[in-house]
């Protein structure tokens, strides 16, 4: 591709008062960052209609999903979110970053790692979690200690952008319907 990634981040949370506010402004501020990559934020909890995400979805070279844990899986808008579409998603790639309590959201992770691969998407292995996330950031939305993250991000955001680059390239010689 020459031209820059479009990467949709897609928030997990629909809940009021949600941390996952502060969570996605830190990953679209380490994003904005690396330099490769145009977001299209898709947010569950804001009036879009299907024919609009549809659109966003599509217009994406890369998905990044920033999700919490409830009950050990993720939440219930998310999927529907994720359900509602199906060759939006094919052959592009995924990553994650999620929060929540002691796992940190990997368990949602783990469940949403299925989920996309029955997609035809590409999951990508490394990950960004925040294990007792209410006490890494800040009132002031800011993560307290970031090194570690953020060095952490840097390589998700890395083999994301391989990944976007070489499944692009795939999808442009030949449409991925027609490989079965």
């Amino acid at each position: 591709m020459t031209e820059r990634t479009k990467l949709a981040i897609i928030y997990g949370s629909t809940r009021e008062g949600r941390l996952c506010d502060a969570v996605v402004a830190w990953a679209a501020k380490q994003i904005e960052a690396d330099g490769r990559y145009d977001i299209i934020r898709i947010d569950p909890a804001r009036a879009e209609t299907y024919d609009a995400v549809g659109k966003q979805l599509s217009a994406a070279d890369a998905f990044l999903v920033v999700t919490p844990e409830y009950n050990h899986s993720f939440p219930a808008p998310l999927k529907a979110l994720v359900d509602s579409y199906g060759v939006e998603w094919h052959a592009k790639p995924v990553a994650f970053v999620s929060y929540g309590g002691i796992s940190g959201g990997l368990r949602a992770v783990e469940h949403l790692r299925g989920v996309f691969a029955e997609l035809h998407t590409v999951g990508i292995r490394d990950t960004v979690s925040f294990a007792g996330a209410w006490k890494r950031f800040g009132p002031d939305g800011m993560l307290r200690e970031p090194a570690d993250a953020e060095r952490s991000m840097a390589t998700l955001l890395s083999r994301l952008h391989w990944w976007a680059e070489a499944l692009s390239k795939a999808r442009n010689e030949m449409q991925f319907g027609e490989a079965a």
